[in-house]
């Protein structure tokens, strides 16, 4: 997918996602060594994003699976149309010479409707395969995915073995609400991670928001890092301070004060607990004097491209 670091640093730069240089090499060897990525950390860190602009800086596109509990091996991988297999057999009367030959046309691939997992192998070149969310699954979803994961192929009972035509760039997130299998971990790079410093997040920021100046960027990543210190049930992901900082701008303002609150804590109070915390008298205006504070220290690169 990239013949360098450099180049991944520089199309992933392009897209406007912002990760170290260590980062960057985990991302490229991952890559290069056909290995999945197994991201862990806090939600709101930046994990699906990455995936999504790998995919951008690629210039390749996305299969999603997006696992919940319950989700079924079927959705994941695909299932047969039932409704289309007896449309053909009554289309086909007649034009079958016994059964069995009747059964193959059915057990073909026109009657198969592929999930993400197989729609991933069957890519004619490499697509990024997003994982996402691996730790709201059972033990036993999560081992159907070694197969994949190590074989590059899907064993589908009444279908067939389905091989890669291409080997797709993995990547698998993890909140950590359940604590994901060795077999999982071993066929991985592991990464941790956690939501940017505050130099970064205002480097990214600034990426979205490129008409404001660099205090509204470093006021923006001081207020983030304040709302995470002060224990919320949901402190604010990185996409949230991006749209945080863009309704700023359409209110023209590129500064945050007090009579801002009522209007502002829906972008940054997800929870009755957090709102009222928020709405106490010293709540909001202690946040703001501790992301001056913040802000104050924060050194943002010269150029933001």
């Amino acid at each position: 997918m990239f013949e360098s670091c450099e180049e991944l640093a520089e199309r992933l730069t392009a897209t406007g996602y912002f990760i170290d240089p260590v980062m960057i090499k985990v991302v490229y060897l991952a890559a290069r060594m056909q290995k999945p990525l197994l991201l862990e950390g806090p939600a709101g860190s930046g994990k699906t994003q990455l995936a999504v602009s790998v995919a951008k800086a690629a210039e390749t596109h996305i299969e999603r699976l997006q696992c919940y509990r319950g989700v079924t091996e079927d959705q994941a991988i695909g299932k047969f149309d039932e409704g289309l297999q007896r449309l053909y057999m009554e289309f086909a009367r007649g034009e079958h010479a016994d059964w069995q030959s009747v059964q193959a046309s059915l057990k073909g691939r026109d009657f198969f409707r592929a999930g993400p997992l197989m729609r991933a192998l069957e890519c004619e070149r490499p697509c990024v395969l997003l994982i996402d969310e691996l730790d709201k699954v059972d033990e036993g979803f999560e081992a159907m995915l070694l197969e994949i994961l190590s074989a590059w192929q899907l064993s589908i009972p009444e279908f067939g073995t389905v091989e890669a035509k291409s080997i797709p760039f993995v990547v698998l997130t993890s909140n950590e609400e359940r604590r994901l299998g060795d077999p999982i971990r071993r066929r991985s790079l592991y990464v941790r991670v956690e939501h940017p410093t505050p130099a970064r997040e205002a480097e990214i920021i600034a990426s979205r928001t490129p008409d404001a100046d660099e205090k509204f960027h470093r006021e923006m990543a001081g207020i983030a890092l304040s709302f995470r210190n002060y224990s919320l049930e949901k402190p604010p992901s990185v996409s949230e301070m991006i749209d945080f900082a863009n309704a700023l701008r359409l209110l023209g303002t590129d500064h945050v004060t007090e009579d801002l609150r009522d209007v502002l804590l829906p972008f940054l109070a997800k929870t009755e607990k957090d709102r009222r915390h928020l709405l106490l008298r010293e709540g909001f205006r202690s946040l703001l004097v501790d992301g001056a504070r913040f802000a104050a220290r924060i050194t943002v690169p010269e150029a933001v491209e």
